[in-house]
């Protein structure tokens, strides 16, 4: 899978013509159409080591208007470790975008990726905006996955699928964090979408399939304020841990899971299948809590793995 992947020289089609819930939304936009240039982005990153142990991002392959510049290496606790930012040159997605990012972490490598801010959801009238990731980690690798917030607009459509194809001694911490949408624009448009449909699934190299998690979003068909749902809370984050099982059996043991009703925020954690790892969750009513909540889980994953944790988030971010 990864030959195939390098060989490619054009950014691969994004195709969810398979996904049921977005059939509704497949008019072709008035002005540019599905996946026109610069609205078909494509990254590609490979991490791997270099002869002195350092880790660093050997292959770097990119399509407007995703943008990653040169890694940092800014990570007082791991000074080793490249941090990148990925990067938006065409503001919020919009109608027809269609985007893909692979991310390989080769054998013992190691990386930090991110967002260089939230990711905005425009008002979308005729189509959607779609978004494949394939996120692979070989023997001993360690990735940590922690984009900014997902922000969707009033009458955003957005479909995403998200494949973590992972060796069994490595480590991957992957984070989605969603709003409800604009809380303090206007009166506030939360959960004024029209459609979130968000799937992740998990399996081993060789193709053994180990999860599977969607989740679609409809607040016209359900109201996502329902108890069980997201209640009184506006801010969701996702954390997917593949990581080894003694590993996995610490981790777990260190996380604690509660409701703060006078902080307005809450946290919890589950197995998932097949020994593949933990499922973390985190709702709130601001991102801020959330993003820390998060940050600090994935320390005490960094300190099971590594033995080091991760450092506090810069006071800008």
């Amino acid at each position: 899978m990864i030959e195939q992947i390098k060989e490619k020289t054009a950014a691969p089609e994004v195709d969810f013509s398979k996904a049921r819930e977005m059939a509704r939304y497949l008019t072709e936009p008035e002005a540019m159409y599905v996946g026109a240039p610069g609205k078909h982005g494509y990254l590609r990153l490979g991490f791997e080591l270099d002869n002195c142990g350092k880790s660093i991002l050997r292959d770097l392959d990119r399509r407007h208007p995703l943008i990653v510049q040169q890694e940092l290496y800014f990570d007082e606790e791991m000074p080793e470790m490249p941090c990148v930012y990925i990067l938006s040159s065409g503001g919020p997605n919009v109608d027809g975008d269609r985007y893909q990012q692979d991310i390989i972490v080769h054998k013992n490598a190691f990386a930090h990726v991110a967002t260089g801010a939230a990711t905005k959801l425009a008002e979308m009238r005729y189509n959607y905006s779609g978004l494949i990731q394939n996120i692979i980690l070989e023997d001993n690798a360690y990735l940590e996955f922690l984009p900014e917030p997902v922000i969707p607009c009033r009458h955003t459509r957005f479909i995403s699928d998200t494949r973590l194809s992972v060796a069994e001694s490595a480590t991957v911490v992957y984070s989605e964090i969603f709003m409800g949408g604009r809380k303090y624009y206007g009166d506030g448009e939360l959960f004024e979408y029209d459609i979130l449909s968000v799937c992740c699934h998990g399996e081993r190299p060789d193709g053994s399939r180990l999860f599977r998690e969607k989740f679609v979003i409809d607040p016209k068909l359900e109201s996502p304020r329902n108890l069980g749902v997201m209640g009184r809370f506006d801010v969701f984050a996702n954390v997917i841990v593949m990581t080894p099982s003694d590993k996995a059996d610490e981790i777990y043991d260190n996380t604690p899971v509660f409701i703060d009703k006078e902080k307005k925020i809450a946290a919890g954690i589950t197995r998932l299948p097949a020994g593949a790892g933990l499922l973390y969750k985190v709702l709130g009513t601001e991102p801020g809590p959330v993003k820390k909540m998060v940050r600090e889980f994935a320390s005490s994953v960094r300190k099971a793995i590594k033995g080091k944790p991760v450092p506090q988030e810069f006071p800008w971010r």
